[in-house]
């Protein structure tokens, strides 16, 4: 919000959420009805029809742009500004799509008023280009007057700030603004469209060119990377006059008392505006090569909407824990053909970065889903797309790579150590985060616990915890005579501190994969169960307690943090992600997968020290 919010601020619609869209239904079917029942060809208002799937197409045109400037601002060359983007942010941003619906809304109301005015031809070459020339005319003129004065403090302080409160810009920063603000905006830029209008030279394609001109150079600008070549410049060096750069209006974010034009810098030129600093901030941007990564985290898609939840997807979505959403289903067209393009891309890809101290980090995603890491017959080339994804990161520079999610089950986790010991030329660590694993888990035991319930598929986190449990006095209790003498086979000196029981009559589970509705349903009001699986287990009690997967809070000075990951919380990270950090921030020289298991107490202590924090238990 503006510091001062004023009146007009708020858009009608804002308690609706995404049902806001509904108010384009009556247009909708108005229009589509007019269509059908018209049998005069020439009184068939296309204009009008058109106008719903002009809408779609702006939206698919601005999430594209997010997902592309993303992408770029992670990978981070020829970015222009290093500062973080945070969860208020994103929140703030979330209704940059209510110009589009605003947008309709006017689009079909002026179709229903002025009828035949309306009622255009597809296209008129100098319809066109009027529309243009009058935007870069009177229209770019008026609006930079009108955002030299929304800087008067008065109008500052209860509309413009709210759009300023965003120092590092993303795509979807361009139309985050006040409803009256935007109304304002709307009002220059309706100048061309009923101008051409009035004298009879509008035309479908002129309108919706000017319209995706205009989505173009807005999300452009607003990138945080230099998007134009400085040969375009070289050739026809007039174009600085006529069209901006990312860097020129990223400067105005950082400034806010220079570089005030929409699109056209010439206005600026004109009325001595210009930031001295625009050259060369312009230049240094476009010098700026790719980072390179000290932490590399491995991850991977879950569920076929996952795609929507990762960083690069909808931030609406990525900024909030991973859940099914209705809405989705409408989606599945491009679900579908996301999943094809995945699995045919051959290597892992880049999502997200961050930063900890001195070190850079980033997140990779193999696209592969949780169903083909349950295939055998994808193993192989799963396993080849984690060890090139090794041979990347090594190449890049990384200390340490962490497996996230599936990559670190014991089949792979396995390869990953049989990799590593076959190329010893790599100077990479891979961390799959287990012994952070117990860690977590074994601080999350109540201090007055005597035993836990074990529950879940045996793996090898099983038999590490059991250790350490009785490394601490705790009795770990099993209610299968077969997991009794699985775990007593890898280990007999753990005979006096476990236990085989025929009750679940204990209060502390500490459960893994594979636990059943059944099992939930024995155990006594007031569990507390505590995973230590990569993916939560199903909360089918209301009268027990259900703590989360293995992870910790984030430490504030972890920057840019504004997606969550899978299904945590926001600034939660999982321990595989942890321990990664941790491995390069200490120094551990030391591979972590397969057999291997790094200190417990070791691995905890670095972790606290270096500010991250346990979640808090339920109770």
């Amino acid at each position: 919000m503006a510091s001062k919010p004023g009146i007009l601020s708020d858009w009608p619609w804002q308690s609706m959420g995404n049902f806001k869209y509904a108010l384009l239904v009556p247009g909708a079917i108005y229009s589509t009805y007019m269509f059908i029942t018209c049998k005069d060809e020439k009184e068939r208002n296309w204009f009008m029809f058109l106008i719903l799937p002009f809408l779609v197409f702006r939206l698919i045109h601005y999430q594209l742009w997010i997902s592309y400037s993303r992408y770029r601002t992670a990978k981070g060359n020829n970015r222009i500004l290093d500062k973080s983007i945070d969860f208020e942010q994103v929140d703030r941003e979330r209704t940059w799509d209510d110009q589009i619906l605003l947008n309709g809304l006017l689009f079909y109301g002026a179709g229903i008023v002025l009828k035949d005015q309306f009622n255009m031809p597809f296209f008129k070459a100098d319809g066109t280009l009027i529309i243009l020339l009058l935007h870069w005319g009177p229209a770019e003129f008026l609006y930079y007057w009108l955002h030299r004065a929304l800087h008067h403090h008065y109008l500052y302080a209860r509309y413009h700030s709210h759009h300023h409160s965003s120092i590092v810009t993303e795509p979807n920063t361009s139309f985050t603004h006040p409803m009256v603000e935007v109304l304002a905006y709307y009002g220059l830029l309706l100048i061309p469209t009923l101008v051409s209008v009035y004298i009879g030279k509008a035309n479908i394609v002129g309108l919706f060119t000017y319209v995706t001109v205009i989505d173009f150079l807005n999300n452009m600008g607003h990138c945080n990377f230099e998007f134009i070549p400085k040969w375009v410049f070289t050739i026809f060096p007039p174009l600085k006059y006529i069209v901006y750069t990312p860097s020129f209006h990223s400067l105005h974010h950082t400034k806010f008392r220079t570089n005030y034009s929409l699109f056209c810098p010439f206005y600026d030129y004109a009325y001595g505006t210009v930031d001295v600093s625009t050259d060369t901030v312009y230049e240094t941007a476009l010098k700026r090569a790719a980072e390179s990564p000290d932490v590399v985290h491995l991850t991977h898609l879950t569920t076929p909407d996952s795609i929507y939840h990762l960083p690069l997807g909808f931030p609406s979505l990525s900024s909030k824990p991973q859940a099914s959403k209705w809405y989705l289903l409408f989606m599945w067209p491009v679900t579908v053909w996301s999943m094809l393009l995945t699995w045919a891309f051959g290597h892992a890809f880049l999502s997200e970065r961050n930063a900890f101290k001195k070190l850079k980090l980033q997140a990779w995603v193999v696209p592969k889903y949780n169903m083909q890491y349950s295939s055998k017959w994808q193993r192989e080339t799963i396993s080849k797309l984690i060890g090139d994804a090794i041979q990347e990161a090594d190449k890049k520079g990384a200390k340490v790579l962490s497996l996230g999610l599936l990559n670190q089950r014991e089949e792979f986790s396995r390869n990953v150590e049989i990799y590593m010991k076959n190329n010893p030329q790599l100077n990479i660590k891979v961390v799959d985060g287990r012994s952070l694993v117990a860690a977590i888990v074994l601080n999350s035991i109540p201090k007055e616990t005597t035993q836990v319930l074990l529950r879940g598929r045996i793996s090898k986190d099983v038999h590490v915890l059991v250790q350490a449990l009785c490394q601490k006095g705790i009795k770990a209790v099993t209610v299968q005579d077969d997991e009794y003498k699985e775990l007593l086979k890898s280990n007999n000196k753990i005979e006096s501190n476990l236990i085989l029981s025929k009750t679940y009559d204990i209060k502390v589970w500490l459960v893994g994969d594979g636990l059943t509705d059944k099992e939930q349903s024995k155990a006594p009001k007031g569990t507390l169960f505590i995973p230590f699986s990569i993916f939560p287990p199903k909360k089918v009690r209301k009268d027990c307690y259900y703590h989360s997967t293995p992870a910790m809070m984030a430490p504030a000075s972890l920057e840019n943090m504004n997606s969550c990951e899978d299904w945590l919380p926001r600034k939660v990270m999982s321990a595989s992600r942890v321990a990664g950090i941790v491995h390069a921030s200490e120094g551990f020289d030391v591979n972590e997968c397969g057999g291997t298991i790094f200190s417990i107490d070791k691995v905890w202590e670095a972790s606290l020290e270096n500010g991250f924090c346990p979640l808090p238990i339920p109770s």
